[in-house]
């Protein structure tokens, strides 16, 4: 590294990738190069953003202390990471991925290729069915399609002494989803919970059919992109698993619907599903609840104000 590299200012280095992914297209490339020359650095976004105001060099921040990584890691070698990290975000690879963690809601979930990235609006279904949950005496959840464990997981950890039961039948998300569990294990302990994670398809009738008429709460993000609506955003279309995505219809509808039956079964009397769906889907996924003899069926809407989860009951 020649004496000009060695002191490069770290504002310089956020301005650099900042051009870098501008110019690739990326929708928020400031922000994007933040978090990655943070990580390259092994500090928070925080610890960065004293630096930048300090005008600091990479090399000040790394002899300082600050970052995470072992002190013999050189201002080259973590400069070669910014570099690479910037080279995978251009090819529109997820931040996510790249970062290899995403937070949700209280939980650090640990991702990677193979498995689907948890969305905002996810957040307010979990919120739905911490909501029905309350009250209740050591209920029982089950997280049907649980990828990364994103639901399950925010249940076993909010919702004190849950037993939350979760299937993914992919192998690769079921893996992310084994680590995440593994992450949580102190937490759900404190919490007074359990959490089993299940390797098996959710809408077979033999996954879980000890619990058939027991369950308090079924809820799901099962895929329900219609086969026909391709996702335009790169990061969505060719990173995140097409078993995640699609719902097997050129309505979307065709999983969702397996779920409904899954969970009629699953369900105590009274008992509540909760289903994440398509913006588009509203109307239909309430007419299927009500076709299958669920009560009280309705949509919700997301923060953005677009129809975002079901909401149906079983008959008690």
């Amino acid at each position: 590294m020649n004496q000009q590299e060695r002191g490069t200012s770290l504002a310089e280095l956020v301005d650099r990738g900042h051009h870098l992914l501008a110019q690739a297209g990326l929708p928020t490339p400031l922000n994007d190069a933040r978090l990655l020359l943070a990580d390259a650095l092994g500090c928070d976004l925080h610890q960065l953003d004293q630096a930048l105001l300090l005008d600091r060099t990479a090399e000040e921040l790394l002899t300082n202390g600050v970052g995470r990584r072992q002190a013999d890691d050189s201002q080259s070698a973590a400069l070669d990471r910014y570099q690479s990290y910037l080279q995978r975000r251009v090819g529109r690879e997820p931040l996510q991925y790249i970062l290899g963690h995403a937070c949700f809601r209280y939980l650090d979930l640990r991702l990677g290729p193979g498995v689907f990235i948890p969305r905002p609006e996810t957040e307010t279904v979990v919120q739905a069915g911490i909501d029905a949950l309350t009250g209740v005496d050591h209920p029982l959840a089950v997280d049907l399609c649980s990828g990364s464990g994103a639901i399950g997981l925010s249940l076993a950890t909010e919702v004190p002494g849950a037993r939350v039961r979760a299937v993914e039948m992919d192998k690769e998300a079921y893996r992310w989803g084994a680590l995440n569990a593994a992450a949580q294990e102190a937490v759900i302990r404190e919490a007074g919970s359990d959490y089993q994670l299940l390797l098996a398809d959710a809408t077979d009738s033999a996954a879980l059919s000890d619990l058939d008429a027991h369950v308090d709460l079924v809820i799901s993000n099962p895929p329900y992109v219609p086969m026909d609506a391709i996702p335009s955003q790169p990061e969505v279309r060719d990173w995140d698993p097409d078993l995640a995505l699609y719902g097997g219809s050129p309505d979307g509808c065709l999983v969702p619907c397996r779920i409904l039956d899954r969970a009629m079964v699953l369900l105590a009397p009274g008992g509540l599903l909760v289903m994440e769906h398509d913006a588009s889907q509203g109307a239909a996924m309430v007419a299927a609840a009500q076709e299958r003899g669920y009560l009280d069926a309705r949509t919700h809407r997301d923060l953005a104000g677009r129809d975002r989860y079901l909401t149906a009951r079983r008959p008690g």
